[in-house]
Parts: structure tokens; C-alpha cells; sequence
């Protein structure tokens, strides 16, 4: 009799990209990545922040290249990926956040959120699935969401239309291209401790009412999202496409 075995989780001889990789989520998901034996691409668009990085990657042995890049200029960013892909993992991480009440929204702030959270994701999607394809591999490609592409939130209507529709995006993406093999899903976290959080928490009110909100009663961490990183990416998660890993500590299921 032969008994199943866990398909691994490691992920050696893969390339990965990862967006917004020199801080907070972006920061969880290349160290993740690159724990489980990927060769990492950090993708931020400052070039110092990115050397940065790859140094203390490469310090603690770690497979890393950086790419400096504003991935809201598309033409850029494919020629980029064309130039150095293909890449069996992406992982979608940049993002932006201009909280206002709905009223008071200003069209260039509404165009900044947008083109980075949806147009780019949109777009770096296409191109590294287009470089899959164009090799004959299958992929894993993860777009970091939010807990707020299910839900509302209080001065969020922007924030939660690009979450929203990351995660429309991805269904249709994931239908798509799964004759290729490659499978795409969504990461959503709650309030995660980082620089794009603190604007929020630091606010005592609105940290009570998040605190209440999540039913395991505190904030998340970097370190939260990194193992559904590793699995989404990895051979452990095979069939899995087109859906939604929420990491909210039960924000949404109340």
C-alpha cells in the first residue's frame, strides 16, 4: 500500500517577480519567496532602495536581482519582462492607498490608486503570462488584494473599487489562461503593520474600531501573509486558481 505525500512547498530552480519588494508586504513575500529557494526579482522604483535589498538578500545567501522599475509606465515595464523573463511566480504587490470620504475624492488622486492598483497589475499580469506562454510553462501569478475587495470600508470607496476589481481581474485572468497551466489568485489581507498602514492605525479611534472588527483581536503582521505566499506559489497548491486567500483573523466572516 502506498500512502499520498504533501506535494512540496519548495520552490528551487523557479524565478520569481516580486512588486513593491523593498518594504511592508512586498518586503514578506520576496523574503518568503526566496526562503523557499526562488530566485527573486525585487521590483521598487527607486534604485537605491532596490540594491539595498538585494545586498542583504544576497548576505544571507539568498538568490536576488533587483529591477528598478515604475510599473505604472507599461510600455517600460513590458519591455523590461520581455527583455529578462520568463517568470514562473509573480506576486502583484504594489500598491497605493488615498483615504477620503467618498464626497470628497479628487479625480487625480482617484487616477494615482487606480493606475498602480489596477491598470499596472493589470498589465505586469499580462506580460509575465504572455512570457509563460510564449515558453510553454505553467506559473503561479498572486495578486496581493485586500480584505477591502470583499467588503466596505469608512473613507475607502477608491481603495475598495481597485480591490474589487483586482479580484474581478483575476477570475476572468485565471479562466483565461488555465489551458496554460497557469494559475492565478489573489492574497487579502486585514491591517497589516506597515508604512501604508500606520496612517491608519495611528489613529486611536479608528485603531479601536479595527481591532474590533477582527475577531482574533489584533492587527496582522508581515509575517502573516508570507507562508500563504510560499503556498499559493508552490506545487502544494496545484489546483488552485482563480480564488482568494483571506487573512483577516475573521474581519469578513462576521
Amino acid at each position: 500500500m502506498t500512502l499520498p505525500r504533501t506535494p512540496s512547498m519548495r520552490l528551487d530552480g523557479k524565478r520569481a517577480l516580486v512588486t513593491g519588494a523593498t518594504s511592508g508586504i512586498g518586503e514578506g513575500c520576496a523574503v518568503a519567496l526566496a526562503e523557499a529557494g526562488a530566485h527573486v526579482t525585487l521590483v521598487a522604483r527607486t534604485m537605491a532602495a532596490v540594491e539595498e535589498q538585494v545586498a542583504l538578500f544576497q548576505s544571507l545567501g539568498w538568490a536576488a536581482t533587483g529591477l528598478p522599475l515604475d510599473i505604472t509606465d507599461i510600455d517600460a515595464t513590458e519591455a523590461a519582462i520581455a527583455a529578462i523573463g520568463p517568470f514562473d511566480i509573480l506576486v502583484n504587490s504594489a500598491g497605493l492607498a488615498r483615504h477620503s470620504p467618498a464626497i470628497d475624492t479628487k479625480p487625480d488622486d482617484y487616477d494615482a490608486v487606480t493606475d498602480l492598483n489596477v491598470k499596472a497589475a493589470y498589465f505586469l499580469s499580462r506580460n509575465v503570462a504572455k512570457g509563460l506562454i510564449g515558453a510553454g510553462k505553467p506559473g503561479s501569478l498572486i495578486n496581493i488584494s485586500s480584505q477591502m475587495g470583499h467588503v466596505g470600508g469608512i473613507d475607502r470607496a477608491v481603495y475598495c473599487a481597485t480591490k474589487h476589481s483586482l479580484e474581478g481581474m483575476t477570475k476572468a485572468m485565471a479562466i483565461e489562461w488555465a489551458p496554460h497551466q497557469i494559475r492565478v489568485n489573489t492574497i487579502c489581507p486585514t491591517f497589516i503593520r506597515t508604512p501604508l498602514a500606520e496612517q491608519t492605525l495611528a489613529i486611536q479611534e479608528r485603531r479601536a474600531w479595527i481591532e474590533e472588527k477582527i475577531k482574533l483581536g489584533r492587527v496582522g503582521e508581515v509575517e502573516d501573509i508570507m507562508g500563504a505566499t510560499t503556498f499559493l506559489a508552490s506545487d502544494a497548491a496545484a489546483l488552485i486558481t482563480g480564488t482568494h486567500l483571506i487573512i483577516d483573523g475573521g474581519w469578513t466572516a462576521g
